[in-house]
């Protein structure tokens, strides 16, 4: 593969003129601000991550702060995010930076890997963005750069299409301005190499990338092998109160939205399930139109069941059930599709 010695300066020339250098994690890059939006942006855009971390750094400026707030806190700012695992390694990390490092991030890729939902990729985003420190990223801008620059075949989640990847980023990340060319190549990816009509006469390698020269900038890089995505049913049941108050059930911590708060659910419509004694037994009143959830392995289609109790129980906010005020007043985090059935109650209740 032929060397590219000025890469990075053409980069960072580009970057000077058309990169992005105010975003919020930007302003004030400290370890902790870096590490925050580096997870909230994975697989997610920056327009819609910006909202989010700006409330996350209002409600938590600090790793203290985050180390010592509820996981339904946690989970109530992330609402809306999706991939929740990322907020709840987020608070996992947070207290181990708190407890064995003395809230002081530490400086290596290698140690930083070692916090929880911190992978090689993003420890190599805190330590060149926020310390200095020569460090490669490959996230899915940056592979999608070097794909295309080196026309690499493969999807680039494969173990030997990553392991060359790899070498390409290791061996083109410079010593100086670590923390821009580093920023600069997120962005390059981001604005200008884009997944779809890519604007190569936008990009300061138009003359250099060799699927451009090509004309083959489509085949790379490579997609993931597709395969059936099944679908799965379920039935929720929107129990609603007097007050306007929703019956809720937190689900377990591990799986699919893990710690957040989701509607009472079972197989079918016709099988309410046991709600214990937050409330009596009652009757089904309508039964709404099916709402599909989509995630990446499977789609999940929810058939809402409006349900009127015989009576509600007063129950605290237990580890289990939650009667939930409809004006959010209280800090919980909640499954996509039930916020969404929450949000069109007023019109169908």
């Amino acid at each position: 593969m032929p060397e590219h010695p000025h890469f990075a300066q053409q980069l960072l020339t580009w970057f000077d003129q058309h990169g992005r250098h105010d975003l919020p994690w930007q302003l004030d890059p400290t370890p902790y601000r870096v590490w925050v939006s580096e997870i909230m942006l994975q697989q997610t855009q920056v327009a819609t991550v910006i909202p989010y971390f700006e409330r996350f750094m209002q409600r938590f400026p600090d790793v203290e702060a985050l180390a010592s707030a509820e996981t339904d806190q946690v989970l109530h700012l992330w609402t809306g995010l999706g991939y929740y695992a990322r907020a709840r390694n987020l608070h996992k990390a947070a207290k181990t930076v708190v407890e064995n490092h003395a809230g002081e991030f530490p400086n290596t890729v290698e140690a930083l890997s070692e916090l929880d939902g911190i992978g090689r990729s993003t420890a190599g985003a805190i330590t060149a963005i926020s310390m200095g420190v020569r460090a490669a990223i490959l996230d899915g801008n940056v592979k999608r750069v070097l794909a295309r620059y080196h026309c690499i075949g493969g999807w680039p989640e494969q173990s030997s299409t990553k392991k060359e990847l790899w070498s390409i980023c290791e061996s083109l990340t410079p010593t100086e301005r670590v923390a821009d060319y580093t920023q600069a190549i997120m962005d390059l990816g981001a604005t200008v190499c884009k997944r779809s009509k890519p604007a190569c006469d936008a990009c300061p390698f138009e003359s250099d990338c060799a699927a451009n020269q090509q004309g083959r900038i489509a085949e790379f890089p490579g997609r993931k092998p597709r395969k059936a995505i099944p679908t799965k049913s379920v039935a929720m049941f929107i129990l609603q109160n007097d007050a306007g108050e929703v019956l809720l059930e937190k689900r377990p911590a591990e799986g699919i939205w893990g710690s957040l708060y989701s509607l009472p659910e079972s197989a079918d419509a016709e099988s309410p399930p046991d709600w214990g004694k937050a409330a009596e037994k009652g009757r089904p009143t309508a039964t709404l139109d099916v709402v599909r959830h989509s995630f990446s392995h499977y789609h999940l289609d929810i058939t809402p069941v409006l349900f009127e109790a015989d009576r509600k129980n007063e129950v605290a906010e237990t580890d289990r059930w939650l009667w939930y005020s409809l004006d959010h007043s209280l800090e919980v985090g909640l499954a996509a599709p039930v916020k969404k059935l929450l949000s069109k109650l007023p019109r169908i209740s």
